[in-house]
């Protein structure tokens, strides 16, 4: 992962993070990228909610993680690259 600058934010927003990311273990940036990784789908794709796009998300690291920029460049969910799912990992996503 290439560093690209900063980005600025409100002391609530950074309190929300730091708070999110201890309980989800994870570090500050981890938690920022993974919200803007979800609400960039979720723009992208609004007919799929958030259960929808968690599903995609891990099936997609299943198959070697998510390309966003064919997540990008795709204009519906069914454009969306299929991505297999193993029976272990899909047992409660479905």
């Amino acid at each position: 992962m290439r560093s690209m600058g900063i980005v600025k934010i409100s002391v609530q927003m950074h309190e929300s993070l730091r708070i999110a990311s201890h309980a989800l273990s994870r570090s500050i940036n981890a938690q920022a990228e993974h919200w803007m990784r979800i609400g960039l789908l979720a723009e992208l794709h609004p007919d799929l909610d958030h259960r929808e796009i968690c599903q995609l998300l891990i099936r997609a690291e299943q198959a070697g993680g998510l390309d966003l920029d064919t997540a990008v460049a795709c204009r519906s969910a069914s454009q969306l690259p299929a991505v297999p799912v193993t029976a272990a990992a899909s047992k409660g996503l479905q």
